[in-house]
């Protein structure tokens, strides 16, 4: 347990946390993947690369130094950095690792030595939020394990369907190779594909929404990531488009996510945008939204870029209940703060996925129009779940 004298050294990290974090986690991660090169396999190079892991993981540490005195406020967080690290396969041996090398580098960015007590309180802390996180993804491990057509780690599929949806997407139908059920997935929810990337040579993971799933096999559908000026490409999004087809086997990580469709007839939009349209098509065609008004708001750069829109069109001629409104940025522009304010209604609930951009401005001007953040609902797969500014 930490001494008062302790949680004060704790929470007096915060300035230097908010100034220093990233280069801290930056110097962890650089310090670990190159004395456990095993562990590059876990955690996502191309977000390495990128400094969104990094990012994250410096937000996640400031958040905890901030919040040291009642942890309990960061539930939500726990909840979503759990399903995240059992996706990917994070057990708890990890840990000791990962907090050997983020004790080394608060020494080595904030000049301290062992002997120091900020060190010591830093430690203490550590496997403090360690312990928590480790209940929380031990339980969700026997969970998985335990429920009908689940499992635990990775478990090998074969994808049995490959389907170019738009020129820069492609769906996957994937089939247990060992023949089993496959347990029930939330709409909304993803799971972890892990594949070998041939110009990498390395294994790696990557999380993808479940756009649909009959109990036998699962369909995902995968946006190729090109580079852009100095944002290197999506490396499974590549391997997957151009080195696996049909009978090709790969692995995933049983379904996880809190962000699904709420099993209630309550009204929903779903403010969408790119290929987060797997989440809608997963939302729209599950029997959750059958008797119930829903509508989707959808941008995409321009009419080729909107993948599963037959799919999409479907589902909305079928369904009295169902309205969808459509923006193509290459002719109207990106949203404004006042579309997103015109879609605030009583009694509904609102389900965001997109670019971050996107989903921060609508969830800003959604609250700012009204609407009670209890009914926002939002994913981000970089980095999580967003707050309004």
């Amino acid at each position: 347990m930490l001494t008062h004298h302790q949680l004060e050294l704790i929470k007096a990290t915060v300035p230097i946390l908010q100034q220093h974090g990233v280069a801290l986690t930056s110097c962890m991660y650089s310090r670990m993947l190159r004395d456990n090169p095993e562990l590059r396999q876990v955690f996502n190079q191309g977000h390495q690369r990128t400094g969104r892991q990094q990012a994250s993981l410096a937000a996640a540490v400031l958040a905890y130094a901030q919040n040291i005195e009642n942890p309990i406020v960061m539930f939500k967080a726990v909840t979503h950095i759990a399903s995240k690290h059992v996706s990917l396969g994070i057990r708890a041996e990890h840990y000791s690792i990962v907090g050997y090398h983020l004790i080394e580098a608060i020494k080595e960015v904030l000049g301290l030595t062992d002997e120091d007590e900020l060190v010591e309180a830093w430690t203490i802390a550590y496997e403090q939020l360690a312990g928590i996180l480790i209940d929380a993804e031990t339980k969700l491990y026997q969970t998985m394990a335990n429920i009908d057509g689940g499992w635990s780690g990775w478990r090998s599929f074969k994808i049995v369907e490959k389907k170019q949806e738009t020129s820069n997407a492609v769906s996957f139908v994937l089939r247990p190779v060992d023949g089993g059920e496959i347990c029930t997935i939330l709409p909304g929810q993803f799971i972890s594909v892990r594949v070998y990337v041939k110009s990498e040579e390395l294994i790696q993971p990557r999380q993808y929404t479940v756009v649909s799933s009959d109990g036998y096999s699962i369909r995902i559908c995968v946006k190729r990531i090109d580079p852009k000026g100095d944002e290197p490409g999506g490396m499974v999004s590549t391997a997957l488009h151009y080195d696996y087809n049909v009978g090709d086997l790969i692995d995933l990580a049983p379904p996880m996510g809190e962000y699904y469709l709420d099993p209630s007839d309550t009204p929903a939009v779903l403010i969408i945008g790119g290929i987060g349209i797997t989440t809608a098509v997963a939302m729209l065609g599950s029997v959750n939204a059958e008797e119930r008004n829903m509508h989707l708001y959808f941008t995409c750069h321009d009419q080729k870029d909107f993948a599963l829109q037959q799919e999409v069109n479907e589902l909305m001629e079928s369904h009295p209940n169902f309205t969808m409104t459509t923006r193509f940025t290459a002719d109207e522009g990106r949203p404004t703060a006042a579309d997103f304010a015109a879609l605030a209604r009583p009694d509904t609930q609102y389900y965001i996925c997109g670019p971050k951009g996107l989903m921060k401005s609508a969830i800003n001007a959604l609250i700012e129009a009204g609407v009670d953040e209890e009914l926002i609902f939002n994913e981000s797969y970089g980095t999580g779940v967003l707050q309004k500014d």
